[in-house]
């Protein structure tokens, strides 16, 4: 690296080193006005012939100056300087704190297929701002290596990065240099030089089945193969694509059509635009189930030497509600009324006590009703599947009942199994609210839920919106247990202070009393927002995170829940207990 800590480029500070590439080198940095860039370093002598335009500029920096979405990195600034008698020119853009796609998938390989419809959609999405250009852009590059995904966000929320290999569309045509770049995520111009816009959609598709199956569409060991390597890999994709035979039950027809159009070996029979794939995977243009795939048996394809993923049901190992701050009454309900009955279930049957089939998790957002559901799993001890609504309901005509019939098929053959499903008001909505097509799928969940205890399932569904639920979802033998997570107490939220700093370096002279004091009506989320803004800032500042750090960043940080917003929950859970409401009244059963 030609820098270090503190050296200077151009009027940029260094901070970091980050990485040294076959052309450039990347640095965290600091502007003059202190804030925290990423610096590309490239160096002109490394650059082919293709990387450069006719007016000598470097093509990546012309690019990077185009770039305007919420999915790209933002451009800052550039320039050039000489370095040992030769010429560098550099990049500055937005730094976003994070991990690639690649480190992601290392660290946690269960990528769920709601969640790789939301990272391909973000990804197409970035793709289609830069293809609508008014010189329209190819990526070139489109791999999971590429993806950023941003601490402070969701997956909605990561970046499409380094735009080293981009090119305009109207660039003469160019071979890849295979020594740089990744074969198997290249469609098959690409290896004769031709780069369209339809290529940057092959790779969205091999990176979907990549995260998918774990492994590489049509993928070979290059490095065994004599001879012509790009001929061997051209004939591999002749042949039918592989498609594992495993049982993931939010993996639609629709969705496996999506990936297999896109991964076609010719152009034409590809999606022909970004927005044409999201609005697939949305499920708004149906796909026809594609001629170029097969079915094989999961052990056919490996992933690390292990079989590819099967079944969304695992089971969950940790602390259980002992890594749950605070709640103690919340706890001891749970197991003396659920826990207990779930482990000793022919015990509570030979004294006539009915065992529970689920419960309800509601409350205000930023409570914590995921983390307790993850918690409570531990702690019983079942396997556990979480999912959302949205990879149960289709838009086709009984697909939707077909989803959940297979959610609970899957249940019952891992049991003893906990069914957890967030938002449930959007899939089990009042029958009077919801639209007709949306009504055979709560007919099935709720026929389903009559079925569970015998069959070792239990549920939990988690909602802010309790009042929109379908009464019948609340009655006895469905989810008849119904237990309210609201705002922490102030012994709750000093130990979710304790708990968010446990792991990090943080000065022994924090008050936590204090902290609780300030943080009255704070989510256990936004008290995690505020340890996490303090850590950063520490980092920056090189020190520990101090009692300081966190008054300031309390002061910066609103509480998300309102005064108002929490009297309507409080109304709400006075409802569900049958109780008054703070307006004195006696409410009426249900919500209606």
């Amino acid at each position: 690296m030609l820098y270090k800590k503190k050296d200077s480029i151009g009027s940029y500070l260094v901070t970091f080193q980050h990485k040294e590439g076959s052309y450039a080198e990347t640095y965290r940095v600091k502007d003059s006005l202190g804030k925290t860039r990423f610096l590309k370093l490239i160096d002109y002598s490394k650059l082919n012939r293709h990387q450069i335009d006719d007016n000598g500029h470097v093509v990546e920096v012309e690019i990077s100056k185009c770039l305007n979405h919420h999915n790209l990195c933002r451009y800052i600034d550039s320039g050039n300087i000489m370095v040992n008698g030769g010429q560098r020119t550099y990049i500055v853009t937005e730094f976003v704190s994070g991990e690639t796609l690649a480190q992601r998938i290392i660290r946690d390989d269960d990528i769920s297929v709601y969640d790789i419809k939301k990272i391909a959609k973000a990804v197409l999405s970035a793709l289609d701002s830069i293809h609508n250009q008014d010189e329209p852009i190819v990526h070139g590059e489109v791999t999971i290596q590429n993806v950023m995904l941003n601490l402070v966000g969701g997956l909605e929320d990561l970046k499409l990065i380094d735009f080293g290999h981009a090119r305009f569309l109207n660039q003469p045509p160019a071979k890849p240099n295979l020594n740089e770049l990744n074969p198997f995520y290249f469609a098959p111009e690409r290896f004769s030089g031709v780069c369209q816009i339809q290529s940057d959609i092959y790779s969205v598709g091999v990176m979907m089945y990549h995260l998918l199956y774990g492994e590489l569409p049509w993928f070979l060991d290059i490095s065994r193969i004599k001879g012509d390597k790009v001929e061997r890999i051209l004939s591999e994709r002749e042949k039918p694509l592989k498609i594992p035979t495993t049982d993931i039950f939010e993996l639609d027809e629709q969705f496996l059509n999506c990936i297999v159009k896109a991964l076609s070996y010719d152009v034409e029979n590809r999606f022909q635009s970004a927005q044409e794939f999201i609005k697939a995977i949305d499920g708004e243009i149906k796909v026809e189930r594609q001629a170029t795939y097969r079915k094989v048996k999961s052990d056919e394809t490996k992933k690390d030497g292990n079989d590819a993923k099967r079944s969304l049901s695992h089971k969950v190992e940790g602390p259980g509600f002992a890594a749950i701050a605070g709640m103690d009454e919340l706890k001891l309900q749970m197991r003396e009324e659920v826990i207990e009955p779930l482990h000793n279930p022919e015990e509570y049957r030979r004294y006539g006590v009915t065992i529970p089939n689920g419960m309800l998790l509601y409350g205000p957002p930023g409570c914590g009703k995921t983390f307790f559901a993850k918690h409570f799993a531990e702690e019983v001890g079942f396997n556990f599947m979480q999912v959302t609504p949205a990879t149960l309901k289709s838009k086709w005509i009984n697909a939707t009942q077909e989803n959940i019939a297979k959610m609970f098929e899957e249940a019952e053959s891992n049991a003893p199994t906990i069914i957890f499903i967030d938002e449930l008001d959007d899939l089990l909505k009042d029958r009077a609210l919801a639209e007709d097509k949306g009504m055979s799928g709560i007919n099935e969940f709720l026929a389903q839920m009559d079925r569970t205890g015998e069959k070792g399932i239990f549920i939990i569904g988690a909602t802010n919106k309790p009042d929109v639920l379908d009464s019948a979802v609340l009655r006895a033998g469905r989810l008849e247990k119904k237990y309210y997570l609201g705002v922490p107490d102030k012994a709750a939220r000093e130990a979710l202070f304790k708990l968010y700093l446990e792991k990090r370096p943080y000065d022994f002279g924090i008050d936590y009393g204090k902290l609780a004091d300030m943080t009255e009506n704070y989510v256990s989320a936004d008290i995690q927002l505020i340890v996490n803004d303090a850590s950063r800032t520490a980092l920056k500042l090189k020190s520990k995170i101090t009692m300081e750090l966190l008054v300031q960043t309390i002061g910066k940080t609103k509480q998300s829940i309102t005064n108002d917003e929490l009297i309507r929950y409080n109304n709400i859970r006075a409802i569900m207990n049958g109780e008054k409401t703070q307006n004195g009244s006696r409410p009426k059963i249900g919500f209606k």
